[in-house]
């Protein structure tokens, strides 16, 4: 990650679910879990190369029992 979250994510969506992730087989084997799903939302965000703080639109995935990974900003 080459950004810092800083404080909360709103607007949150589901943007796939289950069959519908693509990189599931991948994130099963790295993470365990079982259901998993790509998610969207909006945050403030310290880019760590500059150190701007910016509103973004950050996407990650996520499982219930594993939680939030592999952040990244999108590319908008």
């Amino acid at each position: 990650m080459d950004f810092e979250i800083l404080g909360g994510i709103d607007q949150v969506e589901t943007i796939a679910k289950g069959n519908e992730v693509r990189d599931r087989a991948r994130l099963r084997r790295a993470y365990g879990g079982r259901q998993w799903r790509k998610c969207k939302g909006v945050a403030r965000v310290r880019l760590l190369a500059n150190r701007m703080v910016r509103l973004a639109e950050v996407h990650w995935y996520e499982a219930h029992g594993v939680g939030r990974v592999e952040f990244e900003l999108s590319s908008r």
